[in-house]
């Protein structure tokens, strides 16, 4: 290929992903120095086949550090996600909830998705679960104004509150990991069955996972109990409490003077 053909693809795919994700192409790095290929000296016998697609065991996502490029902040990223049109919850919602804590939060924790009183107020954990939320980490010296920042697999609400739908996780997946790569937690802590299988790309019921610590992209996680699960059923109070401890322990080998 010639140096002038590989600069005419390049544009069009930096145009591309410049719509695809928001930004202006100027937010870009600059172009490589591109030259022409040689010929090649002779043409092999045979030609080993190549596979047309990935594996399906391994989704393909956008790179983290997509959305976080050119100096990026949690508010910048939560901006892209308030214009975002790219399923069908848009067209559902009443206000798009991307987020709230503190921009250098200790601890990120990750729940399902809105629900009624969250996308009245754009706010996320603001119902009966997120009164509980705030108790359950405040019970571990954790807290939204202070060391905590909350985010949702998807940031519209699904109607009825179903479980979002896959496509409807992806379509979210990249602001999820660009607010991950800004925010830089010590800690992840997902709330419940859908955030555990969404982070982690895994069938595993929380059952099973719960309480358990796994390495995510460098970062200790831990799913416990969603807190609406606990307002239904009383008798997983006790080994959500568990989790907690657990989780506060592991964030003081981290921190240690975290919770002074």
């Amino acid at each position: 290929m010639k140096a002038a053909q590989k600069e005419i693809l390049y544009e069009v795919l930096k145009k591309t992903s410049g719509a695809i994700l928001g930004y202006t192409t100027k937010e870009f790095a600059a172009a490589p120095q591109f030259a022409d290929d040689t010929e090649p000296s002779a043409v092999p016998s045979q030609v080993e086949s190549v596979p047309s697609k990935a594996p399906d065991s391994a989704p393909i996502q956008e790179p983290d550090s997509a959305l976080a490029s050119g100096g990026a902040t949690i508010d910048s990223v939560n901006q892209k996600i308030a214009s975002c049109a790219r399923c069908g919850l848009s067209k559902t919602r009443k206000n798009v909830v991307p987020g709230e804590g503190v921009s250098n939060p200790l601890v990120l924790v990750v729940g399902e998705g809105p629900g009624a009183d969250e996308d009245e107020q754009g706010r996320p954990f603001v119902g009966k679960a997120g009164q509980l939320l705030d108790k359950m980490l405040a019970a571990i010296n954790l807290s939204r104004d202070k060391n905590c920042y909350i985010a949702n697999i998807v940031k519209c609400r699904p109607p009825m509150n179903r479980d979002p739908a896959p496509e409807e996780s992806q379509a979210c997946r990249s602001f999820l990991d660009a607010q991950i790569h800004v925010l830089k937690p010590k800690m992840i802590l997902a709330m419940g069955r859908v955030a555990l299988q969404n982070l982690l790309d895994t069938s595993i019921g929380i059952n099973k996972m719960r309480g358990q610590f796994v390495d995510f992209k460098g970062i200790p996680f831990m799913a416990t109990y969603h807190p609406s699960a606990l307002l239904r059923e009383e008798s997983l109070k006790r080994p959500a409490w568990e989790d907690l401890k657990a989780f506060k322990q592991k964030l003081l080998e981290i921190c240690p003077d975290y919770d002074k």
